[in-house]
C-alpha cells in the first residue's frame, strides 16, 4: 500500500494539470474560428504546438503509471517545467490572439472547472482509500480529506465569483488558477503524508 499509495498522490497532481490542458485546449480551439483571417495559420500552428505539449505531458503520466515513488518524484521535477512552459505558451497565445473578452473568460471558465472536478476526484479517492486503514488509523486521513473537500469547494466558490465578475484581466485570472492549483497541491501533499503516517 505504501507504494502505491503515495503514487496516487503524484497522479493526482499530474491529473489536475492534465485535465486543466484539455479544458484550455478545448477552449481555445473552440475559439479558434474567431481568430482574425490573416492570423489564423499562425494561431493555428501554436495551437497544434500545445496539443503536442498536452500529448507528450499525457504520455509521461502513462510511462510512470506503474513507477514507484522514487521514479515518480523525479518524473514530477520534468513535468512541472513542461507544465509551466505550457502554461507559458497559453499566456502567449492569449496575448497575440485572444484579444476577444470571451476567449479569455471561456478559457477560464473550462480550466476552473476542470480544476474542481480533479479536485473531487482526488477527494473521492482518498475517501475509498481511507477505508483500507483501521479505523484508528483513518481519522487522520478522513479529516485531510474533509479539509480538501472544503478547499475544493472555496476554490470552486471563489473562481466562479472571478468567473461572474468578468472584469478581470488574464493575468488576475491565471493568478487566480495558480493560487487555487497551489491550495491543491498543499492539500495533495498533505493527504499524502497523512497516508504515510498510517502506514507507518
Amino acid at each position: 500500500m505504501s507504494t502505491q499509495g503515495n503514487v496516487h498522490f503524484f497522479t493526482n497532481w499530474a491529473k489536475e494539470r492534465l485535465d486543466e490542458m484539455d479544458a484550455t485546449l478545448t477552449s481555445l480551439q473552440g475559439k479558434a474560428a474567431e481568430v482574425q483571417a490573416d492570423a489564423r495559420d499562425r494561431a493555428g500552428k501554436v495551437l497544434a504546438e500545445l496539443a503536442k505539449s498536452r500529448d507528450a505531458f499525457r504520455e509521461a503520466v502513462k510511462k510512470q503509471a506503474g513507477a514507484g515513488e522514487a521514479a515518480w518524484a523525479s518524473a514530477k521535477t520534468r513535468m512541472e517545467a513542461d507544465w509551466i512552459a505550457f502554461e507559458a505558451e497559453v499566456q502567449k497565445y492569449v496575448e497575440n490572439y485572444g484579444q476577444q473578452f470571451e476567449l479569455r473568460q471561456a478559457t477560464f471558465k473550462q480550466q476552473a472547472e476542470a480544476q474542481v472536478k480533479s479536485w473531487r476526484e482526488a477527494a473521492d479517492k482518498l475517501a475509498a482509500a481511507a477505508g483500507e486503514f483501521a479505523a484508528e488509523r483513518r481519522g487522520e486521513i478522513e479529516a485531510n480529506v474533509k479539509r480538501m473537500q472544503s478547499d475544493a469547494a472555496a476554490a470552486e466558490e471563489k473562481l466562479r465569483k472571478l468567473n461572474e465578475a468578468g472584469s478581470q484581466s488574464w493575468s488576475a485570472l491565471t493568478a487566480a488558477l495558480t493560487e487555487t492549483r497551489n491550495v491543491f497541491d498543499r492539500a495533495n501533499q498533505a493527504a499524502q503524508e497523512a497516508f504515510k503516517r498510517a502506514i507507518s
